[in-house]
């Protein structure tokens, strides 16, 4: 999969993605890896309500702020995305979900999300199907 969101931050739920290529594997019981291949995006699972998607933007925002951009040591290499390596650490790489019966073993609410931290070009997430 590739994205190349149009904003620095952005919360994308690519559940119906990945079950879509689960269907297609035609795998019944195994295991569905899902990471980003890039260091400043994310992979995790939560509910998919706007509130909470605010409310996770605003709290990393508040443990890593964007600005100044003088404030991280990685911005002085002429980046200015120290803020979104921080916020990657925090929200996780990958997750790994079970499938059963070839469906996402996912429970009530749990939702599939990339996250985007420093937006704007394009990145990868890659996903493992595993089983039989």
């Amino acid at each position: 999969m590739s994205f190349q969101t149009k904003t620095r931050r952005a919360y994308v739920n690519i559940t119906s993605q990945i079950e879509n290529y689960v269907k297609e594997s035609g795998v019944q019981e195994g295991l569905c890896l899902v990471n980003a291949m890039h260091i400043t995006a994310s992979v995790y699972i939560n509910d998919d309500e706007s509130g909470l998607l605010s409310d996770y933007d605003r709290w990393l925002e508040k443990l890593a702020p964007h600005e100044p951009v003088s404030d991280y040591e990685h911005n002085r290499t002429g980046e200015d995305n120290g803020d979104a390596h921080l916020k990657r650490q925090i929200m996780g790489r990958e997750v790994v979900v079970a499938i059963t019966k070839n469906c996402l073993d996912l429970g009530p609410w749990e939702q599939i999300f990339y996250g985007e931290f420093d937006g704007r070009r394009k990145k990868r997430v890659l996903v493992k199907i595993l089983g039989e």
